[in-house]
C-alpha cells in the first residue's frame, strides 16, 4: 500500500509529491530506494521546540519548579527556536563540536503548519495542520533551565528533519504515535505522543494564544526525558509510526564544514 507525502531534494526547487511503499519510493512514476535521493529538509519555516511537555520530564523536575527564580511550574508552553543554521536532512552527517564528547538525541514529532494560525481553538487546531514529520533536536548536554540554551541547541546542523511530510489525512490518530530511537541498529529509547502534557491540539491552542504560527513553520511536540547520547561514528535512526524513519551519522566537527562538505 502506498501513501502520499511531500519531500524536497537538492535537484528540486520546491516540495515534490512522492509515494511511500514498504520498500521503495515512487517519484514521477519511478520506483527508487531512499539512497537514490539527495534529501533536503522538507520544511523551511521556523522550527519551534517545546520543553516540559512529556509527563515523565515534568514529574522528574517537580522539585526544581519550586525553587527560585520561578517558584512554581510553568503555566504556558516553554518554547525555544531551532534557527535556520541548525536545519539538516535525512542521511546527512551531524557534526559534533570540538571539545564535546557526546550530544543528546531528542527524537520528536514535528507538526507542520499549513496556514497562518492565530488564537486557534483546540477543537479547530487540526484545520491549520498540513502534516507531520520526524525531527531530531540534537543538543549539547546542559544543566541550566533558567536561560535559553542557544549555545547548546543552535549549532550548525543540529536539527535533522524529514525525510518527508506525511499529510495529516494519512494519520488516523497522531496523538498516539510511537517514537523509536535506534543507535547503530540497536533500540535505545521508546516514547509515545500519548504521554504529552498538552496534546497536539491543546499545544497549538496555547501557543497561538500569544503568537502566530505561519504556514511552513514546525512545532515540535516536546523532547523526551533522559535522552540517549551519540558520539562520533554513531548512526542514529528515529522511527515514528505511519511516518517513516530519519537517519543521520554523527562525525567530529574537524571532518566536516558548513554545507556538509568534508575537509
Amino acid at each position: 500500500m502506498l501513501y502520499q507525502a511531500k519531500a524536497r531534494f537538492s535537484s528540486t526547487t520546491g516540495l515534490e509529491d512522492i509515494y511511500i511503499g514498504q520498500s521503495h519510493i515512487e517519484w514521477k512514476g519511478e520506483k527508487l530506494s531512499e539512497d537514490a535521493f539527495d534529501w533536503q529538509s522538507p520544511v523551511i519555516g521556523t522550527v519551534y521546540g517545546t520543553l516540559l511537555n512529556f509527563r515523565e520530564q515534568m514529574d522528574a523536575l517537580k522539585s526544581e519548579f519550586d525553587k527560585a527564580p520561578y517558584n512554581k511550574p510553568p503555566e504556558y508552553p516553554v518554547l525555544y527556536i531551532k534557527p535556520r543554521n541548525t536545519i539538516n536532512a535525512h542521511l546527512k552527517e551531524v557534526a559534533i563540536p570540538r571539545g564535546v564528547e557526546a550530544v543528546e538525541i531528542n527524537a520528536t514529532l514535528g507538526v507542520v503548519i499549513g496556514k497562518a494560525a492565530t488564537n486557534v481553538r483546540e477543537e479547530d487546531a487540526l484545520e491549520c495542520i498540513e502534516g507531520y514529520t520526524i525531527v531530531n533536536d540534537v543538543t549539547i548536554p546542559h544543566d541550566s533551565f533558567y536561560r535559553p540554551a542557544i549555545k547548546q541547541k543552535a549549532r550548525d546542523g543540529f536539527c535533522p528533519i524529514g525525510p518527508w511530510i506525511v499529510q495529516k489525512a494519512n494519520l488516523s490518530n497522531p496523538d498516539s504515535l510511537m517514537i523509536w530511537t535506534f543507535k547503530n541498529g540497536e533500540l535505545i529509547q521508546v516514547t509515545s505522543v500519548k504521554d504529552l502534557v498538552r496534546s497536539i491540539p491543546q499545544l497549538i491552542q496555547d501557543v497561538t494564544e500569544y503568537m502566530t504560527l505561519a504556514k511552513g513553520d514546525v512545532l515540535l511536540v516536546g523532547i523526551p526525558y533522559n535522552p540517549p547520547m551519540a558520539k562520533a561514528g554513531d548512526t542514529i535512526r528515529i522511527e515514528i509510526d505511519q511516518i517513516g524513519s530519519l537517519e543521520n551519522r554523527f562525525v567530529n566537527e574537524n571532518v566536516r564544514i558548513a554545507g556538509g562538505e568534508k575537509v
